[in-house]
């Protein structure tokens, strides 16, 4: 499921995870209310408390902000996409940088 919000990104991984909004607001010590706030999207949390939301769920909060997965595989399938997305702003020499970096080439050289 892919998710588009933060509060859609954190309703997913409770339910994946088989947490209640209470179990997270306890394992992160916030409010319920606050917890409910976040997933519904009328409020956006601090990054302290966004830090302690994305432990609590064994994320990262670039994750719950931006859906920007925390592994390998699926930073690859991440970067494909934000790749295929701007292929088409981008200067030869962006596509060249791009292929160098792919190949392993050393820019040190």
């Amino acid at each position: 499921m892919d998710s588009n919000t933060m509060g859609e990104r954190i309703r997913t991984m409770l339910y994946e995870k088989g947490m209640t909004q209470k179990d997270l607001a306890t394992a992160a010590g916030i409010t319920e209310a606050a917890v409910s706030l976040y997933i519904k999207g009328d409020r956006v949390p601090r990054s302290t408390v966004l830090s302690k939301i994305a432990i609590a769920l064994n994320t990262t909060p670039e994750y719950l902000i931006e859906g920007i997965p925390n592994d390998v595989k699926g930073e690859l399938g991440y970067a494909r996409r934000l790749i295929a997305r701007n292929v088409e702003q981008m200067t030869k020499s962006e596509k060249m940088e791009l292929i160098n970096i792919l190949m392993g080439a050393d820019d040190d050289q």
